[in-house]
């Protein structure tokens, strides 16, 4: 299976990067790093930088079809900065389309709001979203993490404290939706 991890180039909360991609790449899947610009993203923990990763792919060339699922990493910046590109917009987008499972952690959920796709969904994030995920109509829910199963899975999930649920569910859910 092949699993996108969108990113800007700046702004990525690290862990929520590297810790789901560690657990797809140990189960034998292949994460592709994903970003709206070549070369590297930098990641942070919380307001400082931390490392950089290469991308791999960028978005307008990336297509969602060549993907079994996606992962939207958190922090602060990153999301925020997703949600003004047009293309990252239509490319999470093109996940609910084909009906590929999607995962969001923190601050992710930001990006699905600008993509028009929580509507009728009920997920988590960081607290701070609650309202903003109500005003686009969706049921905000205070879990570690949430699965809704509409026309694709939809994981979220809180912050870095729950990514041991979190990556447990996201290769659960890819790997349902790959059977």
């Amino acid at each position: 299976m092949r699993i996108a991890f969108l990113t800007a180039p700046e702004g990525v909360e690290q862990v929520e990067l590297t810790e789901p991609w560690q657990a797809v790449a140990d189960a034998g899947h292949e994460p592709v790093l994903v970003s709206t610009k070549p070369g590297h993203v930098q990641a942070f923990h919380h307001l400082d930088k931390a490392d950089t990763f290469p991308v791999d792919e960028v978005v307008g060339q990336a297509r969602a079809e060549s993907f079994d699922g996606l992962v939207l990493p958190g922090g602060v910046a990153n999301p925020d900065f997703l949600r003004l590109d047009r293309r990252a917009v239509e490319f999470v987008r093109a996940f609910f389309s084909h009906g590929r499972p999607v995962a969001a952690i923190c601050h992710a959920p930001w990006t699905l709001i600008e993509a028009d796709v929580v509507r009728g969904r009920t997920l988590t994030s960081w607290p701070s979203l609650r309202t903003d995920i109500r005003n686009a109509g969706g049921t905000w829910m205070d879990e570690q993490v949430r699965i809704d199963v509409g026309p694709n899975k939809l994981i979220t999930s809180r912050k870095p404290g729950d990514l041991k649920a979190f990556t447990e569910a996201i290769l659960t859910e890819f790997a349902r939706q790959n059977a």
